[in-house]
């Protein structure tokens, strides 16, 4: 199972100075003077590919994208993370390309506004490894607290934060056993290796209930760090899955550990496979849209 593949602001100054130079003395034109031409501005740019060795103007927008020559019979677009891509044969000149950009481009502009909206949402879920600083465990933030008075890293409810339960306020402290001088790097190092523990608690008791369930037997569960799959299963009864779904919340990992257990019994994406899967998580499709359109947390 795949999952979902940040345009970065402006940084402001720490101080406001003003070096622009003084204004000229104001200058009254002469009657015969020709019109001064109206100031030039430029398009506004979509989604630069950082790699772009190409661009161009569509409906007003300068789109700059990453061109490769491949081996294909026709012009390919794909919009990821960094923007647009495009991909032809060598043969293919560059009017034709520019062509077919210009054909396509309501679906490019489109796809490339999701993406930058998408790549914000993702830059806003961005961990800080901090004190103070929270990440979603089980659908929930949880705020990073440094406490040498504690072994690891223990999870506890935060008594003054529940009594008052406002709306996105973590309710819960993960108490890092480091020293108050530790750095971002040790944090990071702790924390992760209490999510992985938690994920595999988590993981192993959702497939002690779905497998019996599904009529299928797990042999071996592993934890998973891939890049384009939160989940993989293989006919002798394996089963891999991304630590990182610990940051969803139950019903989510519910349905990631029903589809794999599910490709115990089929291996495909029959109709017959997805019965099973609706058969332990009815609302399985809910859960799928959840886990494509929430960010992943971004921990580096």
């Amino acid at each position: 199972m795949r999952p979902p593949a940040w345009s970065q602001p402006g940084q402001l100054l720490l101080f406001d100075v003003d070096d622009t130079p003084a204004a000229p003395l104001l200058q009254v034109p002469r009657a015969d003077a020709a019109p001064a031409p109206p100031p030039t501005v430029a398009p506004p740019t979509l989604l630069q590919h950082p790699r772009a060795q190409r661009e161009i103007l569509l409906q007003g927008h300068r789109v700059a994208y990453e061109f490769r020559v491949a081996r294909r019979r026709s012009i390919g677009f794909s919009i990821g993370l960094e923007g647009l891509s495009v991909r032809a044969p060598r043969w293919v000149r560059r009017a034709d390309v520019d062509e077919a950009l210009l054909e396509r481009g309501d679906w490019i502009l489109a796809k490339l506004a999701e993406q930058q909206q998408r790549n914000l949402r993702l830059e806003a879920a961005r961990v800080t490894w901090r004190e103070g600083a929270s990440l979603p465990f089980l659908g929930e933030p949880v705020v990073m607290v440094i406490d040498p008075r504690v072994a690891g890293a223990v999870l506890q409810a935060d008594a003054h934060a529940a009594a008052m339960d406002l709306p996105g306020v973590p309710r819960r402290v993960l108490r890092v056993g480091l020293p108050h001088a530790a750095g971002p790097q040790q944090l990071r190092e702790v924390v992760q290796g209490w999510l992985q523990r938690q994920a595999r608690r988590v993981f192993e008791e959702r497939c002690a209930h779905f497998a019996p369930r599904l009529d299928v037997r797990v042999r071996r569960l592993s934890l998973s760090s891939a890049a384009t799959r939160w989940g993989s299963a293989s006919s002798d009864g394996s089963i891999w899955l991304h630590w990182r779904l610990i940051h969803f919340t139950l019903p989510v990992i519910d349905y990631v550990v029903a589809h794999e257990l599910a490709h115990l019994r089929e291996m495909n994406h029959s109709r017959a496979f997805w019965d099973h899967v609706r058969s332990v998580v009815p609302d399985y499709q809910r859960a799928r849209r959840l886990l494509d359109d929430q960010p992943v947390p971004l921990l580096d």
